[in-house]
């Protein structure tokens, strides 16, 4: 068992026309893994335009946690409300940094790469952030300034941008795209 956090990814294709009741009840199920001893929070990735599969993320405390909450008969009734709902899912658990970084069973990409995703998430929402906040900010003390800023940005940053940051980069963290391929792709989206 592990000490560090975990986190539970899984997949769920949406049933046709089912969208809304769907919607409804995943956030039944991230309110009831709200109540556990151990979690830490969840996030869903919606699908692109052109599909229909969720990511959803759950993370807890620890393997212990997530496996109490796995097991729970609360979990396994709201499973059994979800029935028709999706197709069969896709799980995977993962630890550390490198749970950010796994997709389909691919192994973790260098270290490098990482950096690059997390940089390029957090650099812009900083930037935002300091924006934003600075001018309110800047005449706290240094301590009390950095713990406002991270207890904001943490949150947004695990939870939603660097989750989007390395969806948008998956084919150059896998090595399936060059650095000029992800030129190519940022030109056309900006059109």
């Amino acid at each position: 068992m592990s000490a560090s956090p975990v986190t539970l990814m899984v997949a769920r294709r949406v049933e046709h026309g089912r969208y809304f009741d769907f919607n409804r009840w995943l956030n039944e199920g991230r309110e009831l893994a709200a109540d556990f001893a151990g979690y830490l929070g969840s996030g869903v990735l919606a699908p692109p335009a052109d599909d229909d599969e969720y990511q959803i993320i759950f993370r807890f405390s620890s393997s212990e946690t997530l496996a109490a909450w796995e097991h729970s008969a609360s979990r396994h009734a709201w499973l059994a409300r979800g029935k028709g709902l999706y197709e069969a899912p896709q799980e995977h658990r993962a630890t550390g940094l490198d749970t950010w970084f796994q997709n389909n069973g691919n192994s973790a990409p260098p270290r490098w790469k990482q950096a690059v995703a997390v940089w390029l998430a957090f650099f812009p929402i900083s930037l935002l952030f300091q924006w934003v906040f600075g001018g309110v900010l800047a005449d706290w003390a240094l301590v009390p300034r950095v713990l406002v800023s991270t207890l904001m940005l943490t949150p947004v940053m695990v939870f939603v941008f660097i989750p989007l940051s390395t969806r948008l980069l998956a084919p150059w963290l896998q090595g399936k795209w060059s650095p000029l391929d992800l030129l190519a792709r940022w030109r056309h989206a900006h059109r």
